[in-house]
């Protein structure tokens, strides 16, 4: 089966995507979407996403794991579904789609793409560390010099220990920096670092404001292996916060098609 599919990424974090409106559309196996994400025999990505038709939303966007099994929310990935559907004609720069956790809204401008993400309504505090669900879970621990991390190996004590193991968590490394937070994270599903991770650096920034305990409007500058992200959000107390938004690039890499 030959697929005709695009390559975009979003601060390093990227994707195969793939247009599946037309009714003669076959989905992906588990097996061929792990060997299309394979960097060595297959595209090579992140995760795979599929745009489908939706009756409630300008479009739907399912996402998948690199390992083929479906995944929660992807925040660059939905960054980079909206710049793909603005390629395919299907939007012209905004947009209201679904997704794994709900209906987004986005915009586009130029290579910079803006996400609206879901309202986050409880921080779970573990002893100095967190756990934040920003449309997919995450472990946040805050570190005084993550260059220095064995992100793999850390993350993966996290993300497989007991409590997390059946279902896993995502592990976000986080350093405070004068105007900045710098992350590097672990991805489930990836099984590995990730050069960025959209709903971790969101969960990065709340953790963080949960930390400064000052009810205000934030906009934070993230910086991550892959490139630069801001997030800002409102919050009125430090387990609410709402108004949330991911900008960053979101850039095509190159299309093709792969004989599956």
């Amino acid at each position: 089966m030959k697929i005709n599919f695009y390559k975009y990424q979003g601060t390093g974090n990227d994707f195969v995507m793939i247009d599946g409106r037309s009714k003669n559309f076959v989905m992906p196996t588990e097996k061929q979407i792990n060997k299309m994400c394979h960097r060595q025999f297959g595209i090579g990505a992140d995760g795979l996403i599929v745009i489908t038709k939706s009756k409630k939303a300008d479009f739907e966007m399912l996402y998948f794991n690199a390992d083929g099994k479906p995944g929660s929310m992807c925040g660059n990935g939905g960054r980079c579904t909206i710049a793909f559907a603005n390629k395919l004609g299907i939007i012209k720069n905004k947009t209201q789609f679904l997704a794994y956790d709900g209906i987004h809204q986005g915009a586009l401008n130029k290579e910079n793409v803006t996400l609206n993400m879901t309202d986050v309504k409880g921080v779970d505090v573990k002893n100095l560390d967190y756990e934040i669900n920003t449309g997919s879970p995450h472990y946040i621990t805050f570190k005084k010099d993550v260059t220095q991390i064995d992100v793999f190996s850390e993350g993966q004590k996290i993300r497989y220990h007991k409590t997390y193991a059946d279902t896993g968590i995502n592990v976000n490394f986080v350093e405070v920096k004068k105007n900045e937070l710098f992350v590097r994270t672990y991805e489930r599903g990836v099984e590995n670092e990730t050069l960025s991770c959209g709903t971790g650096v969101t969960a990065a920034a709340i953790a963080f404001a949960n930390l400064e305990k000052k009810h205000k409007n934030y906009t934070i500058n993230i910086k991550t292996p892959g490139g630069k992200l801001k997030v800002s959000f409102k919050t009125k107390d430090h387990h609410y916060f709402k108004d949330i938004q991911l900008t960053g690039p979101a850039i095509l890499v190159y299309q093709g098609q792969i004989n599956i």
